[in-house]
C-alpha cells in the first residue's frame, strides 16, 4: 500500500453524525488488542459529553476513496492539560501515513487550544503506534504513568509531548 499525500487527506471536527464512527474505528482496535474497559465504553458512548463538553475535541481523517479513515481525541484532564486518547485507524487505511498526519492535526490543535501539557497512555502491544508517537515527538515519561497511568489497567507505557 502506498502512502497518500497528507494535502489529499481532509480533517473533519467532531460531529453528532460521526460519533458512530469514533466509536466503531476505536471499538475495533481496542477489542483486537485488549478488552474494552468501562473508561472506554463511557467515553465511545458518550463522546460529546465525556470528551466535547468537559473542553476537548475530536477530529477525523478521511481518505480519497475511502471515507472516514481514522479519528483521535483530545481529553481536558486538567485546566490546559490534555490526553491524547482514542486514536485509531482502519485496518484498511494502515500504511496510508493517515495516522501521521492525524497525529500531527492533533499536536496542532493542542497548541491552538493552550495545552500546557499533552500526554498519553498506551500498552508496549501497540508497537506501530508507539513508534509513530516517538517520531513525532513524544518522550516515555515516569511522571505521567505515576500521575494517570492507572486510569486503564491495560496501560503500561505513558509519554510527554513537549509543547
Amino acid at each position: 500500500m502506498t502512502a497518500v499525500d497528507a494535502a489529499s487527506f481532509t480533517i473533519h471536527e467532531f460531529s453528532d453524525e460521526l460519533a458512530s464512527a469514533f466509536h466503531a474505528i476505536n471499538a475495533e482496535w481496542i477489542s483486537a488488542m485488549f478488552a474494552l474497559e468501562q473508561t472506554d465504553i463511557d467515553v465511545l458512548e458518550n463522546p460529546r459529553a465525556k470528551i466535547i463538553e468537559p473542553g476537548g475535541t475530536i477530529l477525523f481523517i478521511e481518505a480519497p476513496g475511502l471515507g472516514i479513515v481514522g479519528t483521535c481525541a483530545l481529553q481536558q484532564t486538567a485546566p490546559r492539560k490534555f490526553e491524547l486518547t482514542k486514536m485509531g485507524v482502519t485496518a484498511a487505511a494502515r500504511g496510508l501515513k493517515a495516522g501521521e498526519a492525524l497525529l500531527a492535526a492533533m499536536i496542532e490543535r493542542a497548541r491552538a487550544m493552550g495545552a500546557q501539557q499533552l500526554y498519553l497512555l498506551t500498552n508496549h502491544k501497540c508497537a506501530a503506534a508507539i513508534h509513530l508517537y516517538e517520531k513525532a515527538g513524544f518522550c516515555h515519561d515516569e511522571g505521567i504513568m505515576a500521575q494517570y497511568g492507572a486510569r486503564y489497567a491495560r496501560c503500561d507505557v505513558a509519554m510527554d509531548f513537549p509543547l
